[in-house]
Order: C-alpha cells, then sequence, then structure tokens
C-alpha cells in the first residue's frame, strides 16, 4: 500500500539532501520570515499545547495541499530482535481504527481526489496527503484519527506480515544490488542500529507480532512526538484553528528517553565481495564513515557536501573525468554523501567497469583519483563550481511543495531547525577550499571505509 525509504540508498531521501543542500541558497529571501519575496516560500510555525510542531508552507499558485505528519520514530529505533517493526506499523498504519474499517482510509482519500502514501526511514516515519484545498480537513481528521485509535487484530497484523515478506522478496531478496547495499550498512556500523536494515532482516521479520506492533504504536505515536508539515494553498491563519480542533485535542504522551547504541571508532579497512548469477555488470561501491548534519560536527558535514558535488555530482566531476575519459577504466563513476540523519551519515563512492577492465584495475582507478584528491586538494575555481551548481539544481524544486515539505518534516526529523535550514546559504557560503581539503583528509581514510564488489556468480 506504501513506498518506503530504504535508508541512504533512497532516492527520496537523496533528493532531500540535495535540496537542503542547494534550495534556500538561490533564493535565500523566500525561507526568512517576513520575506516580501514573491517566491511561494515564506515560513509560518507554530506549536500545539500537547507539544506537536506545526509549520506552514503557503504556495498559493494552485489551489492543493499537501499534509505530512513526521513522527520521530523509524528503524534505528526498533528493538533488538524486532528488526523491521516501524516499517510494519507504518503498513498497519492504514487497516483501520476504532471509526474506520480497513482501507477506508486510503478509500477517502482516493474518493475526494488526492493521493496519499507513507515512508519508514531509519531516523523517522512519514505519513502524507495530497489533495485540494477544501478537502484538506477530510484528510486531517482521519490522520488525527489514527495517531491515537489504531485498531489491530491477528487477522489483519498476520496476512499484512506476509505482504512486508513479499516486499523484502522484490525489493532486496532479488536485487542483487540491494543485497550488496544492505551487507554494506550491515558491515560499515559494528554496534549502531543503522546496521540493521529499514525493512528488518527476513527472520526477525517472520516473528512480528500484533503486540509488538502495539507497542511501537503505544510508545511513539503521540502528537509530541510528531510534526505537522502542510505545504501549498494555505496560511497559518487558516490552518491554526483545524491543527487544534483535530490534532490538539489529542493528549501528549510521557515518551521516555530515545537511546541508541553508541558506534565505536572504525579501526580498520573492510571489504566484501557478493557474487551472484543475476549480475550482468560488475560494480563496485565504497562507503565511509563520516558525521551527519545533526551531528556535532557541523562544519565537517557541510565541507563534505561540497566536496560530494565536486568529486561525483555529474560528467564534468572529477571521478567521471578520472575514471571515464582519461584513464578509460568505468562506464559510470560518482559520489553522494548522505547526511541527513541523526547520528551517522555515509559518504559514498561508486563506478562500474568499461567491459574488459578488470575491477582491480577498477579499483586502482579510484584510488589513484582519491590519493591525488588528497595530495593536491580541491580549488578555488572547483569551489565557485560547485556553489553555483547547488544553486541552479534549486530552481526545479521551488514550486513543488511536497517536494518543500519533504525537506521541512526531514530535516526537523532528524532534530535540526527551521533556522538550520534557514543559515544553510551562510554556511555553504563560509566554506573555504581548506575545510573541505581538511574534511577530504580525516574521512576519506580506508579504516573510515567498506568497499563493496558486485560480480557475476563463478561458472562452475
Amino acid at each position: 500500500m506504501s513506498a518506503h525509504a530504504f535508508r541512504r540508498s533512497c532516492l527520496s531521501l537523496v533528493l532531500a539532501v540535495l535540496l537542503v543542500g542547494s534550495a534556500i541558497v538561490a533564493h535565500r529571501p523566500a525561507w526568512a520570515e517576513g520575506s516580501t519575496s514573491t517566491l511561494p516560500y515564506k515560513i509560518e510555525s507554530f506549536m500545539l499545547t500537547n507539544g506537536m510542531r506545526v509549520v506552514v508552507l503557503p504556495n498559493h499558485r494552485s489551489p492543493i495541499v499537501v499534509h505530512m505528519v513526521w513522527y520521530r520514530v523509524g528503524a534505528a529505533d526498533d528493538p533488538v530482535g524486532k528488526s523491521g517493526i516501524a516499517h510494519f506499523l507504518e503498513h498497519l498504519m492504514f487497516k483501520g481504527t476504532n471509526t474506520l474499517k480497513p482501507g477506508e482510509f486510503s478509500r477517502i482519500v482516493a474518493d475526494n481526489g488526492g493521493v496519499e502514501n507513507a515512508f519508514t526511514a531509519a531516523d523517522y516515519t512519514a505519513y502524507f496527503q495530497v489533495v485540494a484545498r477544501d478537502r484538506l480537513e477530510i484528510v486531517m481528521g482521519i490522520e488525527a484519527d489514527r495517531m491515537v485509535n489504531l485498531k489491530l487484530t491477528d487477522d489483519i497484523v498476520l496476512p499484512e506480515r506476509a505482504v512486508i515478506l513479499e516486499e523484502r522478496s522484490s525489493r532486496i531478496d532479488n536485487d542483487p544490488a540491494a543485497l550488496l547495499n544492505e551487507q554494506l550498512e550491515a558491515v560499515q556500523y559494528a554496534r549502531h542500529p543503522y546496521g540493521t536494515p529499514n525493512i528488518g532482516w527476513r527472520h526477525e521479520m517472520e516473528g512480528l507480532t500484533r503486540e509488538d506492533a502495539l507497542a511501537a504504536y503505544t510508545r511513539f505515536y503521540a502528537p509530541n512526538n510528531a510534526t505537522l508539515v502542510v505545504a501549498g494553498d494555505i496560511t497559518a491563519s487558516e490552518l491554526k484553528p483545524l491543527a487544534e480542533k483535530y490534532y490538539g485535542t489529542i493528549a501528549a504522551k510521557n515518551l521516555g528517553e530515545r537511546t541508541r547504541t553508541t558506534e565505536p571508532p572504525p579501526l580498520a579497512e573492510r571489504r566484501i565481495v557478493l557474487r551472484d548469477a543475476r549480475v550482468s555488470q560488475p560494480s563496485l561501491i565504497r562507503t565511509y564513515l563520516a558525521p551527519a548534519a545533526a551531528s556535532a560536527d557541523r562544519d565537517t558535514s557541510t565541507a563534505l557536501a561540497v566536496l560530494s558535488d565536486i568529486l561525483g555530482s555529474n560528467t564534468t566531476s572529477r571521478l567521471y573525468r578520472s575514471l571515464t575519459v582519461e584513464n578509460k577504466t568505468a562506464t559510470y563513476a560518482g559520489s553522494a554523501f548522505h547526511s541527513l540523519s541523526i547520528d551517522w551519515a555515509s559518504f559514498l563512492l561508486y563506478a562500474a567497469p568499461l567491459p574488459g577492465v578488470g575491477m582491480a584495475d577498477l579499483e586502482a582507478a579510484l584510488d589513484a583519483a582519491i590519493a591525488n584528491l588528497l595530495k593536491d586538494g580541491v580549488t578555488e575555481a572547483e569551489l565557485k563550481e560547485s556553489v553555483e551548481r547547488m544553486k541552479a539544481r534549486a530552481l526545479y524544486a521551488l514550486d513543488d511543495p511536497q517536494q518543500i515539505a519533504t525537506i521541512f518534516g526531514t530535516v526537523l526529523s532528524i532534530g535540526l531547525a527551521i533556522e538550520d535550514i534557514q543559515n544553510w546559504p551562510a554556511r555553504l557560503d563560509a566554506v573555504t577550499v581548506e575545510q573541505i581539503n581538511q574534511a577530504a583528509r580525516a574521512i576519506l581514510r580506508p579504516e573510515r571505509s567498506v568497499t563493496g564488489l558486485l560480480l557475476p556468480k563463478a561458472e562452475g
């Protein structure tokens, strides 16, 4: 029924990273409260008395609104031995309440011309509807209803457990690249729950129960553990009475402390090889453990965002030029920095060999490119070009309320503030070549890395 954001490899999360790293740079006044900009993103925010944060992003260009509820609970909060329960609960939230029959939530949204979905990531779970402005109150009422009145029986839970197991089969088990990514994360994190797949390990998913789902629901689904983000044809003065009517009457809960296992410092370079008969194109991916956007090391995280753009964002980037044009070892090469997490981030390098090129030669070319970066560093020209690219990339997103709502929901759900989004242009402008080079030397170290090779299964 719903789409799910598998951790860092998820396309929507990558998009959010790119937008947070660029959208506000191009038109900073559009994000400032009280802005007189003609762009439609004046930020309005207020808090309900029960602790629920509400953020409104008015955009009056069309009579549409995006309504999103973000809970500060994700796969990294799954109890040990119960992996996948946050994602499973996301499915079960569509199965009915004391007043709605199973499937009726989705039927109501569809009957009113809307679309709806949900996704689970490591640090949060989000539910959204896109509807006409005059149907907003309808979806607010049913979303608030399932925040407190979810009704589950074994007749509902057990068939849905089969659904998530099939989802794992189709999305992970039947996709060698997804299996490699899953194994990379499991090896990258020795202790932290980011090493557990969002969808869960199959053998643990098979044992998830109604009681497990209700325990997670009872603990985490509360207004004071949620953020409401509404973007589109509405203002805060119009939304506030509705928010108070539907969400403001729900009692807050004593949530307890959100704790996670501490990851020990990485000491050894790690490698994994996955051979699968279904692989037709070998590939290489390397991940480095890096500070997240919400960590104390914000300067390094910001510098790495720019470094990733310089290294591998397009066909003129360093890695692509080095491996595909100059050395002629790769069909493609690039990098990504997945930073929107609470505890840790992943800096990724990836490439695939040209026909006839061995994986050893491909990896040697990648290593040489990184060695040159660490030796010579990036240049002022590269920094300037990167910032301009990041600004230009935003222009295609500014008029999409759903993308903007997703950015704000993600950032607030990992513990950052609206001010962190507003201040991003200043942080980006302040990045120096030396900061980027220092970040590269600190993070792109063998002991922080896991290198994964995806290979065809050897015959015989």
